[in-house]
């Protein structure tokens, strides 16, 4: 059972905007790298390297919304294979978001690790 996708406080606050009138908004997603499942609360399996980095997206469009910049690491901490990832509100503590799964190659401590813009995709399954 892997926990990828949205959690239950990012899912509970979607739906609270849309069935109870509250408004809901964050500033900025930070990402965190993981080498294994982060669990359903988004902790599990935490790279070497526990920098949370900012990402940013274009416009949604057809349920699905993609980074419109790159995310890099420089000099990244611990040589591994990071193979998940994390979203937050803040760049340390605060609430996560949504997990998902990452395909790249292993890094060696010191190395420049980049998630290249438009690679970092979250989508929603929309009724056909």
């Amino acid at each position: 059972l892997m926990a990828t996708g949205l959690s239950s406080y990012l899912a509970n606050a979607f739906l609270d905007a849309v069935g109870n009138n509250t408004s809901f908004a964050v500033s900025t997603v930070y990402v965190k790298l993981h080498v294994g499942d982060p669990s359903s609360n988004g902790t599990a399996n935490p790279a070497t390297e526990v920098t949370r980095k900012s990402v940013s997206f274009g416009a949604a469009s057809g349920g699905s919304l993609a980074s419109d910049a790159a995310v890099t690491w420089t000099n990244i901490a611990g040589s591994e294979d990071a193979t998940y990832f994390t979203a937050w509100d803040n760049v340390s503590a605060g609430n996560f978001l949504f997990s998902g799964t990452i395909t790249a190659n292993p890094y060696t401590a010191g190395d420049t690790f980049t998630i290249a813009s438009g690679d970092l995709t979250v989508s929603l399954t929309l009724a056909s």
